[in-house]
């Protein structure tokens, strides 16, 4: 491949990474061009993009961004992974690919996230949280478990006072004995 060849594909990987914070790469074993294209489709559905590409042409495309950590100790042909709705959403999507039999020989090395290199490990641990829209959901959970506790303690003392206030006027209507009525 020549030089300008090798240039314009790291200025194409650029561009398309340029607003990415976080990476995962995969290996894709001994799939062949059809399961590929199937696992591509798949993924995209979920907008998910996956790209096979060159280690040291990812390594020059990402020098000096938040990506580069996850180029630092990777080898062979591999591909990297983005997108999705966050990175737990890609983390889980790319999990669950690498226990499908179909895609026997895919898995996780590894990425980036936060400028921090990410082991096969830690992408695991990482699909094991909750996404932004369940964190999001166990939040608003939390606020409004709050607020409906505190109404319930200020419902609960209210009731209670309105209940002896109702009682007491009950009793002053009726003139209870040993009460003088208010002249």
């Amino acid at each position: 491949m020549s030089k300008f060849v090798k240039n314009l594909l790291v200025d194409d990987l650029k561009g398309r990474l340029r607003d990415v914070n976080e990476v995962i790469v995969v290996s894709l074993g001994r799939l062949d061009g059809t399961k590929t294209t199937t696992l591509r489709q798949t993924l995209r559905k979920k907008k998910i993009h996956l790209h096979l590409i060159k280690n040291s042409l990812a390594r020059r495309a990402t020098l000096d961004t938040p990506l580069a950590p996850a180029f630092s100790k990777t080898e062979g042909m591999l591909a990297i992974a983005w997108g999705g709705e966050d990175v737990v959403d890609l983390a889980k999507e790319l999990d669950r690919v690498s226990g499908v039999k179909d895609y026997e020989g895919f898995e996780v090395r590894g990425g980036a996230l936060d400028g921090a290199r990410l082991e096969a490990a830690d992408v695991k641990s990482v699909a094991k949280w909750p996404t932004r829209s369940e964190q999001l959901s166990i939040l608003s959970g939390q606020i409004s478990s709050l607020g409906s506790t505190l109404s319930g303690q200020i419902l609960g003392a209210g009731g209670t006072l309105a209940g002896q206030i109702a009682s007491r006027v009950e009793e002053l209507e009726k003139g209870a004995p040993g009460e003088a009525p208010a002249a």
